[in-house]
């Protein structure tokens, strides 16, 4: 079996473009007539150069693919490592690179007529646990609507928690700052101020009060405050026993993130900004998470979440992947949750449906709480072409 031709997809997704904005979708085609599924996470850093993606994975296939047998996955994630990277690996290049990866792995199972999860070792569960971001409950025509109460209504947070643990969510998180994260200047990391730090105490207060022992909570920072703010942040909320504090301070610092970790009884959650398992072995060598959040669509695929699995399994760290994009990250991720030992939760864009439902041809089946492994062969999904043709975009559209 030969690799013939790849095909990208810039798609927008729809209101309140949960999950993104855009997705970013290839094929990778067979002389047999298979065709393998891949997606990446990271393409918003080259907005308005959208065809950098499309031009850039053309080139990479002719250069490193085409011709060459999609089943050889290990050689040629390590040809495509050392041939792009030169062993010194960035965000950008390894998420075209985990693009390709999922789609070789959604092609070798549909070679072998089985689920990836087969090919990694077999089946260790069936249930997949899941958290959601904490969203407004009725449709929102933008992101800014559908996480309005994060920053300004405690009891209307404790609400909806209430609302989602009653539907079968056992974790539930949100940020209590992420009027932050839209802001050009100044940049992270930055002190935050006693009115938000007393929001966040009452914020983390209501939800627990509200869901009680039905539903973890989860606290997300996106690493913008320093880790002296980090340490006083978690100080104001242990007391309600979250599950965890993420990205406390900028994940770039593995000392500053092991000392976070070592000064708060809170669990600390890192990774879905790191990529290959040489940058989590950093992490984990400082002390510097509990939880590891590799993001399929950039970490560097099927494969190097598979390595950074075992490497997390032998620091007795558990793994919790990070999704923020389309159905096609959320089922390269249930493959490896299915398999490892060492899994803890799985992030979920809600049910995983809303827009998932409008370009795959079955939905994900989401049951009291867990996703439900499937048993069809590769990722076990496929995308419906058509309707992914209507949802071409570019990513100028956001200027």
């Amino acid at each position: 079996m030969k690799l013939t031709n790849i095909e990208t997809y810039v798609i927008k997704t729809g209101e309140p473009n949960l999950g993104g904005l855009f997705w970013f979708f290839i094929k990778l085609e067979t002389d047999e007539g298979i065709v393998g599924w891949g997606e990446t996470a990271v393409l918003y850093t080259l907005l308005g150069v959208e065809d950098g993606f499309e031009q850039n994975l053309k080139d990479i296939f002719e250069h490193y693919l085409k011709d060459q047998d999609p089943l050889n996955r290990e050689t040629l994630y390590h040809t495509l490592y050392a041939g792009l990277t030169d062993q010194h690996p960035d965000y950008i290049t390894v998420g075209l690179i985990s693009a390709i990866d999922i789609a070789l792995w959604d092609i070798t199972g549909k070679y072998y007529n089985t689920p990836v999860y087969n090919l990694l070792g077999g089946k260790y569960r069936d249930r997949i646990r899941t958290y959601t971001y904490i969203y407004e409950r009725e449709v929102k025509t933008t992101i800014h609507e559908a996480i309005g109460a994060w920053t300004t209504d405690p009891q209307r947070l404790g609400e909806l928690a209430s609302e989602l643990a009653d539907e079968g969510f056992t974790g539930l998180k949100f940020d209590p700052l992420p009027q932050k994260v839209w802001r050009k200047t100044p940049f992270p990391p930055w002190e935050i101020s006693q009115k938000e730090y007393d929001h966040a105490e009452q914020s983390v207060k209501a939800i627990r009060e509200a869901v009680g022992t039905r539903a973890d909570i989860l606290i997300g920072t996106h690493g913008q405050i320093t880790p002296s703010a980090a340490r006083r942040l978690a100080a104001r909320v242990e007391q309600y026993d979250p599950l965890w504090l993420e990205e406390p301070c900028p994940p770039e610092n593995y000392k500053e993130m092991g000392k976070i970790a070592r000064s708060t009884s809170i669990p600390i959650a890192s990774g879905e900004r790191l990529v290959t398992l040489h940058e989590f072995q950093n992490l984990f060598d400082q002390g510097g998470c509990a939880f590891a959040q590799p993001d399929l669509g950039s970490c560097g695929g099927i494969t190097a979440c598979k390595k950074i699995s075992t490497l997390a399994e032998a620091n007795y760290v558990l793994m919790a992947p990070h999704v923020w994009g389309g159905p096609i990250i959320t089922a390269a991720a249930l493959q490896i949750d299915a398999n490892i030992p060492n899994f803890l939760i799985q992030e979920s864009i809600g049910k995983s449906d809303g827009f998932f439902d409008e370009i795959i041809k079955e939905p994900f089946v989401w049951e009291n709480g867990d996703l439900i492994i499937s048993d069809k062969p590769g990722i076990g999904i496929e995308l419906d072409e058509d309707k992914l043709e209507n949802h071409r975009s570019k990513l100028s559209d956001l200027r």
